[in-house]
């Protein structure tokens, strides 16, 4: 069975930072390793948005640069309307549930890309989205801290 392995804000922002040290400088690498072996590495929409409006915000040019350049690189999966009609039902199943992800006014980011990341789940792929935000997104789909996806 194959798999794709969707980045979450965290580590796709870490992977923009041209100056990467520490944990960060870790991600890229981690990042690189899986793509040596082969590894299908996705950026879901929902993340490209969440990274690019903060980069933009502070005028981090070169990391806007990498951010491109990784939209070039890795599988790129846009928003469509049923990821956005499943993003909704999900979203009201947690407030009805009591366990919401956001503030009821937020977009909420997470229940998108759980939804992005379900619909791309079939018979032959697992999907796993590379987060540092277990807690919320393992509610819908597998999720683990990027650290921990070998």
């Amino acid at each position: 069975m194959s798999r794709l392995i969707l980045l979450d804000s965290g580590p796709l922002g870490m992977a923009t930072n041209p100056k990467a040290q520490g944990v960060t400088l870790e991600c890229q690498q981690w990042l690189r390793s899986l793509l040596q072996r082969g590894e299908k590495i996705v950026i879901p929409e929902i993340a490209d948005y969440e990274v690019r409006r903060e980069l933009i915000r502070a005028g981090l040019l070169r990391s806007l640069q990498r951010l491109d350049n990784l939209k070039q690189t890795l599988q790129y999966e846009p928003i469509q309307t049923e990821t956005m009609l499943l993003a909704a039902n999900l979203w009201a199943e947690v407030r009805q549930a009591g366990q919401p992800t956001a503030d009821p006014k937020a977009l909420d980011g997470d229940v998108i890309l759980a939804a992005q990341a379900r619909l791309l789940v079939d018979d032959t792929t697992d999907v796993i989205i590379a987060t540092t935000n277990v807690a919320h997104l393992s509610r819908f789909v597998t999720a683990l801290d990027w650290q921990a996806i070998g």
